[in-house]
């Protein structure tokens, strides 16, 4: 344990039990001026205060002695897009402690494991490209030795570049994911919301991908950019166009669906992008997609499987078993309580149940 106390940490951890500053002065019978010199570190609690705080936050005391430095949110989200402007401080708030807290439980578990990688996310300047994102896209194609036509596992192929993939549950529709490049001694991270359609997930990986090949800082195209680089990444020109030749029909585009494992909406503004369908057409298209109201979760029927990470569980799993770890003593290297670690990391659960049985 680091012996210096954290202020940040105590705003953090009241972030993500999404308490305001009154909310915990109250709880912990202190005027909410005491604890406010306390998150400004002008002042530190008390031993027993901090019991007192650790408590109502759930958390061990040691956490609260971490050196870790707390990041804001990173550009992925940044409020110059308008969907992602609309989405409240006090809904970011616990998003970015979860955020920060995964982070750090990530820099933990680093230090004993190697994350291997085969291929470089490369970092392209979009206006050495004059801005063309069907040149980037296929630009990582080529940089990623990928085959032509549908891409069967996309978290495999940003896996395999060395990016962690993480879903959590954001509990907001509002953000579908995030993407952090260059926070000092991690790789790249995408975090996804688990509580989106496979479809939509694959897109919003394929867009965060798009943020770290081509931002590091925020512009006010970079949302559409992200989103037509995502869309050239999945559904390359070349090997599109003869699928979405002659008649579109929402039963055409269904039957493509689970071929190029996107959304029948992806496909519709693909045709029309490629110049496949008239601007009609795709009203009417359109039209018919809201009328069957399916615009934000298609026909259950035409649904495929999610693509599963491999390289969160994989650090747990060595720590498990080849390190000789519990998940207990995981939980304590982590600075969390171990009943929180089996819900930030569900997967964790099955290794749970392997101690158990061997200790019975």
């Amino acid at each position: 344990m680091d012996s210096t106390f954290n202020y940040n940490l105590v705003i953090l951890g009241r972030q993500l039990r999404r308490k305001t500053q009154a909310d915990l002065a109250k709880s912990i019978s202190i005027n909410q001026g005491h604890l406010s010199r306390i998150e400004n570190g002008l002042i530190e609690p008390s031993e027993i205060m901090l019991n007192k705080i650790a408590d109502i936050l759930e958390f061990p005391k040691d956490f609260f002695y971490q050196s870790d430095r707390i990041y804001g949110s990173p550009i992925s989200i940044h409020p110059m897009h308008r969907k992602k402007a609309s989405v409240r401080q006090y809904v970011l708030e616990p998003i970015d402690a979860e955020l920060n807290i995964r982070l750090m439980h990530l820099r933990r578990l680093l230090k004993s494991v190697k994350v291997d990688r085969q291929f470089e996310i490369p970092e392209i300047d979009i206006d050495e490209y004059n801005g063309d994102l069907e040149k980037i896209a296929e630009v990582v194609r080529r940089t990623w030795l990928l085959p032509r036509g549908p891409l069967k596992n996309l978290t495999e192929c940003l896996e395999q570049a060395g990016c962690i993939v993480i879903l959590c549950d954001f509990s907001t529709a509002l953000i579908d994911g995030v993407s952090y490049y260059s926070i000092p001694e991690l790789p790249p991270c995408i975090f996804l919301n688990s509580n989106q359609p496979s479809d939509r997930m694959r897109f919003t990986l394929a867009h965060e991908l798009g943020h770290l090949v081509m931002h590091r800082i925020p512009t006010p195209d970079m949302e559409d950019q992200a989103n037509k680089f995502a869309s050239a990444l999945l559904l390359p020109l070349n090997e599109i166009k003869s699928d979405l030749s002659g008649r579109i029909t929402l039963p055409r585009l269904a039957s493509l669906k689970p071929i190029w494992r996107v959304s029948i909406q992806s496909l519709i503004m693909r045709a029309s992008t490629i110049g496949a369908i008239s601007s009609t057409q795709s009203r009417y298209l359109w039209q018919k997609i809201n009328s069957s109201k399916f615009k934000f979760h298609e026909p259950p029927e035409l649904d495929f499987a999610y693509e599963k990470p491999k390289i969160l569980s994989m650090l747990f799993k060595k720590h498990i078993e080849e390190l000789g770890y519990s998940t207990e003593e995981i939980a304590t290297v982590l600075n969390i309580k171990h009943s929180e670690l089996l819900t930030m990391y569900p997967f964790l659960n099955i290794f749970q149940k392997r101690q158990l049985h061997l200790v019975s």
